[in-house]
């Protein structure tokens, strides 16, 4: 018995909602839109990404990739995903694969692809996230591992600078009205 593998959920592009969790899904790609530059906020590194409009007969969604994912598809091909998962960006979903998601090229094909239904044009109301992993605050990527506040907002750097003077003016005034350190 494996307490942690979940199996993945089957579904059809019209039954995705913005809380989909462990999708697993065939698709054609329709369309490939194109590959845009980001750099990373995390790590400063550079990553490609582009959105592919994937479907079957039930309706469309953007599938976004990443690097090296968006290298293995292209139009017309059908596509399995697996441990795929829902997003909003802009308020409009997205499938994703992330890490633990798989992308293979299948072997079946989709013949009739319902491009009337598209899903990720619908509109959802996006609630504010406070960062972290698993829950509202803190979490992996919460406040203490990015040097924000209690709420869980990371610094910009033109605020920790700003902070870091006040810090340093403080210390130094309160050095030298009181020259021996002793009590505040």
């Amino acid at each position: 018995m494996s307490f942690g593998a979940q199996q993945s959920e089957r579904v059809k592009v019209e039954n995705l909602n913005p809380r989909s969790r462990r999708v697993s899904l065939t698709a054609k790609v329709v369309s490939m839109n194109p590959v845009r530059e980001v750099v990373s906020r995390r790590d400063g590194t550079a990553h490609k990404v582009g959105e592919a409009l994937i479907g079957d007969e039930t309706g469309v969604v953007l599938l976004t990739l990443w690097d090296a994912d968006i290298e293995k598809v292209k139009e017309g091909d059908t596509i399995n995903i697996g441990n795929g998962y829902v997003t909003l960006f802009r308020g409009q979903m997205r499938l994703n694969i992330g890490k633990f998601g798989t992308l293979e090229i299948s072997k079946t094909s989709v013949e009739n692809v319902n491009q009337g239904n598209n899903v990720s044009e619908k509109t959802y109301e996006q609630e504010r996230s406070y960062g972290g992993y698993g829950s509202r605050r803190g979490g992996y990527g919460g406040y203490e591992r990015r040097g924000g506040d209690r709420r869980g907002r990371g610094f910009n750097s033109r605020q920790e600078k700003r902070h870091r003077y006040y810090e340093l003016r403080f210390l130094l005034i309160f050095l030298f009205q009181n020259p021996l350190g002793f009590s505040l």
